[in-house]
């Protein structure tokens, strides 16, 4: 498909089917939904653990600030690389037994995590724990395989809300923390901070269980029968490396922000790590809620303006922090961040299931896994950015040169579109040569 397409690209929402549905198919598709909207948010929370983790595990072990950015970001690393994969093998077999294999690996690895002692078993266990961030990709080609096209921006949206599931370590932790200092039972229940991932492979056990006896039977399975190759066709296009990079501003930059700041607050601020975690969650909360707003905006109004104001407000909320500011009005300009992440990251997404139906799984598989790469690029460049200048803020230098990108690429591109519908338009407007007259015989 060329880029210059606009026809799929442009305000106008899509066209909406009116086909009746009856009450027990919908009723099986909300199922999918909330099912996966609930492990989603499980996993998520249990990727970015280390956003909380990371502060007493410092203190324990005595990692510097770049051990530690590096103990993030291969857990993040992990995220990423798998999405292409597992959304393929989504459109192939299904979501549902995907996200079971998901779950299963990612409970085991979260239990190893809390047994690790030492700096190299924790960079291992938080490497293996990154597969859960791949259950985006999951769940995306799950949703989109259930909803029909015009309810797919609101659908993927709500069940993308999932990113919520990073607010929940920060909003806890601390408080489980301080409240399982030691270990229970003979040390078969580890305490301190090391209850934490303990406590998610327990929880990741019972959801996995409760997706398997709820979910609806069969599965839908959009490409069962594609080959891997026409599977695979559409990332060949621009199209497909450009929303990557839009991805990256909404979702890259959040998942690099959501485990960096409450390092950023205790460090800058001198807050306590459970004040810190608590002004992140703000943030977490507008970046993640607000998802299913966006895709109803994304759903109304075309995901490109959407688009548009979102990198606006990045570009500009990120150039105030270059500047040291007081507290609140720190956090207030994060919260600004958040938001226009929380509505993108929807109208993002909202691109792919209008130009690739039947290619949700692959094409959101690598949206996704580039988009993380650059949430593991970032905490590292944050680390080594602030050692080089000697100022904190300059990790707002990246989110603001990675989204001033973006929103000129987006600018261009929809100036090409434009011109080529203009000069289609003036040559369907030009006069046509008249037919000779006909000569009698």
């Amino acid at each position: 498909m060329p880029e210059s397409n606009l026809s799929r690209d442009r305000l106008a929402p899509g066209v909406v089917s009116h086909a009746p549905e009856s009450p027990e198919a919908v009723g099986r598709r909300n199922r999918v939904l909330w099912l996966s909207f609930s492990g989603f948010t499980l996993l998520f929370g249990a990727w970015t653990m280390f956003g909380v983790l990371g502060v007493p595990i410092r203190k324990e072990l005595g990692l510097s600030d770049e051990q530690l950015a590096w103990l993030s970001a291969v857990a993040i690393l992990n995220g990423a690389v798998w999405r292409l994969a597992l959304g393929v093998l989504s459109d192939r077999l299904g979501g549902n037994i995907v996200f079971l294999g998901t779950f299963v690996f990612a409970g085991i690895a979260s239990f190893v995590v809390g047994r690790a002692t030492t700096y190299t078993e924790l960079m291992l266990g938080a490497f293996l724990v990154g597969i859960a961030g791949n259950s985006f990709a999951v769940g995306s080609a799950w949703c989109a395989a259930w909803f029909p096209k015009e309810k797919q921006g609101f659908a993927m949206g709500l069940f993308g809300a999932g990113n919520v599931g990073a607010s929940i370590t920060k909003f806890i932790g601390p408080g489980l923390m301080a409240l399982v200092p030691m270990p229970l039972l003979g040390g078969l229940i580890p305490g301190g901070w090391r209850f934490i991932p303990f406590l998610y492979s327990v929880l990741i056990a019972i959801m996995a269980t409760l997706m398997w006896l709820l979910s609806p039977r069969p599965d839908r399975r959009p490409s069962a029968n594609r080959p891997l190759g026409q599977m695979l066709r559409p990332l060949r296009e621009v199209r497909v490396w450009r929303f990557s990079l839009y991805y990256t501003v909404v979702f890259g930059a959040y998942v690099a922000m959501s485990v960096w700041l409450p390092k950023y607050y205790v460090d800058v601020y001198g807050l306590p790590l459970s004040t810190a975690a608590l002004l992140t969650t703000p943030f977490i909360l507008a970046s993640s809620l607000l998802r299913p707003f966006g895709g109803y905006l994304s759903d109304r109004f075309g995901p490109r303006s959407v688009t548009y104001a979102v990198f606006a407000s990045c570009l500009l909320a990120s150039a105030v922090l270059f500047l040291p500011l007081g507290l609140y009005a720190f956090a207030a300009m994060v919260l600004v961040i958040g938001v226009a992440q929380g509505i993108g990251k929807a109208s993002t997404i909202k691109y792919i299931p209008e130009y690739y139906p039947q290619d949700v799984g692959a094409v959101v598989g690598l949206v996704g896994a580039l988009a993380a790469l650059g949430g593991f690029i970032m905490p590292p460049l944050f680390a080594y950015l602030t050692r080089w200048s000697g100022s904190p803020q300059s990790m707002f230098w990246v989110i603001f040169a990675v989204t001033a990108v973006s929103l000129i690429w987006l600018h261009a591109v929809v100036l090409s579109m434009k011109r080529s519908e203009a000069s289609l338009a003036i040559h369907v407007m030009e006069p046509q040569p008249s037919p000779a007259p006909a000569v009698a015989d």
